[in-house]
């Protein structure tokens, strides 16, 4: 009996060394369809399979072949485990690697699984430190394990890392903050994307049609349409081409959101986490430690906006670099404005009005003149093109640039009032709030106490109408926050107010230190 308490005793002592999940190999494998779904595709549009077309292929297949061994060999290879003080990881065979957290070094744990590794019941777990560059000691990645698996070292990760912190768990709220409403698949369609991604398609397809030698216009469907529709007038087949465009962008944008937000969720759990799941066929999970949160941002590009819609992203530190930012600090997908404000509320612990534009200090109007001046010199600089080439091609350009310039100067003014009455500022009880934006209204709320310096721009122009862009500095986020095109009086006031004698004391000593010179 003692010598059975002391093998416990030492696999206590020593954890074991965790290996990915065996199913592993059957994803690794299943990448192998890609070569022949295309090869199928190719010789049912072409209706042959002429050599250029088979060495394409045969070349893409033996990529294939080879990507999937190393997937083998780092199935084979990779042990993971976690102590009371570490996260260890090992892999490689020729070079071996061994990596290491920290437990108390630990910011997110992220749950990702694409269609393949939930078929198989696989999911990856990221591990990560929050740092602003990401490098092989910041970042763990067990790309494989089985979901009760991650799901249970996701909990014992965050457990042990508060417990080595000394922090007590925090009470969670009943029930979640927001989870999906089909009712907001009507601004799915709203995204400017929709379009520009039957562009990229199209792009894609016909690049790659003529890598594999095939001519896209030579193509039987395409005679077709020619044969049908050559003889329409050319502004009709425009018009008819930029409606199916846009239709097929309504359809594939819709079909992203739902892809994106099917089984969105935001809830505060025991940890002190927010956490967010969403995804269809590619499920996600990120957590956003509620400690680290300082403050929120209202987006509202012009398709939302007009719906009176909007998303909200949480200004927060230990999200990674700027691009893992922006993908891990969306708290909701599009919805009405009233809700983001409501989740904004409930997610700072603060009033619903925190992110409301009403009643925040108006800019100079100065700030109006330098949005009206810079439409003009956008409208002339668009209409400079066509009028500059029909001076040298033909008057009937010219009449173009004439009529380009007579619209855009009306419209780009009225984007630029638009933008000029976005404009504001103010404190509001712990949080500094900045509005701003153009085709884009960012809203900020950000905590005064996470502002550590602040940053002051001037471009020529501002410092001839007497503005500049106060920008607060934080260890979160984009980093940097601009009120924009303030007078000197309200930057150097709200600053102050913001956070007493941080800007004061370096505005002093710039006189003192001429008076020396």
């Amino acid at each position: 009996m003692s010598g059975e308490n002391a093998v416990r005793r030492a696999a206590h002592a020593a954890p074991q060394w965790g290996r990915l999940n065996s199913r592993l190999i059957l994803v690794n494998l299943a990448v192998l369809a890609a070569p022949v779904a295309m090869f199928l595709a190719t010789f049912l549009i072409t209706g042959k399979a002429n050599l250029q077309v088979l060495i394409s292929l045969g070349s893409l297949f033996l990529t294939f072949l080879v990507i999937s061994g190393i997937s083998l060999m780092r199935l084979f290879t990779t042990r993971y485990r976690v102590t009371d003080d570490l996260v260890e990881l090992q892999s490689g065979l020729l070079f071996r690697s061994r990596r290491s957290i920290p437990i108390d070094r630990i910011r997110s744990v992220d749950l990702t699984a694409n269609p393949l590794h939930r078929l198989f019941g696989l999911t990856k777990l990221t591990i990560g430190t929050g740092e602003q560059s990401v490098s092989a000691g910041q970042r763990l990645a067990l790309d494989g394990i089985g979901r009760a698996d991650a799901a249970e070292l996701r909990r014992q990760l965050i457990e042990r890392r508060d417990a080595r912190r000394g922090l007590a768990t925090v009470a969670a709220d009943d029930g979640p903050i927001s989870e999906l409403d089909w009712s907001w698949l009507r601004y799915g369609p709203l995204s400017v994307w929709g379009v520009g991604g039957v562009f990229i398609a199209v792009a894609s397809v016909y690049r790659t049609l003529r890598e594999l030698k095939v001519d896209p216009l030579e193509l039987g469907i395409v005679k077709d349409l020619q044969d049908r529709f050559g003889s329409v007038p050319l502004w009709y087949g425009i018009l008819v081409v930029l409606a199916v465009v846009v239709a097929i962008g309504i359809v594939g944008s819709t079909a992203t959101f739902i892809e994106s937000w099917s089984g969105y969720q935001l809830a505060c759990e025991e940890s002190g986490m927010f956490r967010i799941r969403r995804g269809l066929f590619v499920t996600r999970s990120v957590s956003i430690e509620k400690r680290r949160l300082r403050g929120v941002e209202l987006v509202e590009p012009i398709p939302l906006r007009w719906a009176k819609a909007a998303k909200l992203n949480a200004i927060a530190s230990g999200l990674g670099n700027r691009e893992d930012n922006r993908r891990r600090s969306v708290l909701t997908p599009p919805v009405p404005r009233a809700e983001a404000r409501r989740v904004a509320a409930e997610v700072l612990g603060e009033h619903l009005s925190l992110t409301v534009r009403d009643g925040l200090i108006r800019h100079p109007r100065a700030a109006l003149r330098r949005r009206i001046n810079q439409a003009l010199i956008w409208s002339v600089l668009i209409a400079a093109v066509p009028f500059g080439l029909g001076l040298w091609f033909g008057h009937g350009l010219t009449s173009v640039g004439w009529i380009t310039g007579a619209v855009l100067v009306p419209v780009l003014s009225a984007f630029a009032y638009n933008a000029y009455r976005t404009l504001g500022h103010g404190i509001r009880g712990g949080y500094l709030l900045a509005s701003a934006g153009t085709f884009v209204h960012r809203t900020v709320a950000l905590q005064r106490d996470g502002i550590i310096g602040w940053k002051i721009t001037r471009t020529p122009f501002q410092r001839r109408a007497g503005l500049f862009t106060l920008g607060a500095a934080t260890a979160a986020g984009e980093g940097v926050y601009k009120v924009r095109d303030v007078s000197t009086g309200q930057g150097i006031a709200l600053a102050e107010e913001a956070v007493p004698q941080l800007l004061l004391p370096f505005l002093e000593r710039a006189p003192r230190s001429a008076r020396r010179g």
